[in-house]
């Protein structure tokens, strides 16, 4: 892998928070927004950013609750407020620049679901999407559960959660191998760098995850299917969705959720499992940049 250009440290307010932003040039160029997933941070996006930042301006934010960003109050992190902050930095950006260009935006898996929704609710300010496993659980998941179910879930969650400490690590290489054990697909290099970005010292010199504990819970409300697939149907610009044949979630196409979405073609990556733009970066990449080249 190619050597990794430090991005430019911004922040922004959405909602009353202090969201991190980082910013990889390059000005004049095309606006795209690069939005992570669950648990995870925008630096996840540093090889993705360097090979398109020549072609584009391309910025991607930490989440509420996420990275360098403020936690919310309270323990509700749900997917409508992370669409809310998304819009904010889209009116940011565009502010900034004085343009209202269509702007392009790859999302991974939460960040996805965030992304396409973005794009199916304002379909006048996306120029193209690239869904990387993220249109959402499959119809069969928990948060699809009876209301009263999933809202005691939720509470019991949240609660186990409000009980114990954040689990700490001992030193750099113990959270580096906790990285490996939940993504075995990931080489030394790219999880020591996402374990490096991840995580935060302690006083006494352990190690804990930045993202907030809870954040972890599905929210209790906020999955609705046929709403999701109502907003999936408004979206007007082309797509393009990645599928890790070796993850835990489902061909988006079989079960259904990639049906709604008109202009979409889904890409099938063999040795991939959930993160596929660390798992196959080069097919992820050469995919990717034949899809932003089309008229």
């Amino acid at each position: 892998m190619k050597t990794v250009a430090e991005p430019i440290s911004h922040f922004f307010y959405s909602h009353r928070l202090k969201l991190q932003l980082w910013d990889w040039g390059t000005a004049g160029k095309p606006t795209m927004i690069l939005v992570h997933g669950g648990l995870d941070h925008a630096r996840n996006w540093d090889w993705v950013a360097r090979e398109l930042c020549g072609d584009f301006h391309v910025y991607a934010h930490d989440l509420r609750g996420h990275g360098n960003s403020q936690h919310a109050p309270g323990a509700l992190y749900t997917v409508a407020e992370h669409i809310l902050d998304l819009s904010a930095l889209v009116d940011v950006i565009s502010t900034t620049h004085n343009s209202a260009e269509p702007i392009y935006l790859i999302g991974h898996s939460l960040g996805g679901v965030i992304s396409t929704l973005f794009t199916g609710l304002f379909p006048e300010k996306v120029k193209k999407l690239v869904s990387i496993e993220g249109l959402g659980p499959p119809p069969t998941h928990k948060v699809y559960d009876p209301a009263s179910k999933r809202m005691r879930r939720w509470i019991e969650e949240i609660r186990k959660i409000e009980k114990r400490d954040p689990r700490s690590y001992p030193d750099l290489d113990s959270a580096v191998n906790r990285m490996k054990e939940a993504n075995p697909h990931l080489s030394d290099e790219v999880a020591r760098h996402l374990t490096l970005h991840g995580t935060n010292w302690n006083s006494d010199g352990s190690l804990s995850w930045k993202f907030d504990n809870f954040a972890r819970p599905f929210p209790p409300f906020g999955h609705n299917l046929p709403d999701i697939q109502d907003i999936y149907s408004q979206i007007t610009c082309p797509v393009l969705l990645f599928w890790g044949m070796e993850s835990w979630a489902p061909d988006p196409e079989n079960d259904g959720r990639a049906k709604p979405i008109k202009n979409h073609r889904l890409v099938k990556v063999a040795g991939a499992g959930h993160w596929v733009h660390h798992d196959q970066l080069d097919l992820f990449l050469a995919e990717t940049k034949k899809f932003l080249a089309e008229e």
